[in-house]
């Protein structure tokens, strides 16, 4: 037999700083520590360039797919990278929304599409741009 609690009333919620290393992703190296939104702005980094169920290392929920959309219609595309960042960001509990999608062509390369959209967080709001 297990015992029964019921005091919920006493439970508190701690938020934990968001803080993480600075990540040169040219030189493939830490550099420092990041905090707030710094460290969400590479943490979404991180999120939107990594395949999903690519890598053992990370949950099945980390990442985003993109691979299926090669060669598909723009219009298409377009709808699809939408739900899939918003999906992809959803893992995130410093995220509260993303909204306000745009896209736009990349000069000279006629098979990416750069999107940029609005990142609303427990830190603020700010845009975020991205090339696929």
């Amino acid at each position: 037999m297990l015992p029964i609690r019921n005091n919920v009333e006493n439970t508190n919620v701690v938020i934990t700083p968001s803080k993480t290393y600075r990540i040169d992703f040219n030189k493939n190296r830490a550099k420092g520590i990041f905090n707030e939104i710094n460290a969400l702005t590479q943490s979404i980094y991180k999120i939107l360039v990594t395949k999903r169920y690519k890598y053992e290392i990370y949950d099945w929920n980390y990442g985003i797919e993109i691979d299926d959309l090669i060669g598909m219609p723009k219009p298409y595309v377009k709808i699809e990278i939408e739900k899939r960042i918003t999906d992809a960001l959803s893992i995130d509990d410093r995220i509260l929304e993303v909204y306000d999608f745009q896209f736009f062509d990349i000069v000279n390369d006629k098979c990416s599409l750069g999107v940029k959209f609005i990142i609303k967080s427990i830190f603020g709001d700010f845009g975020f741009s991205l090339e696929v």
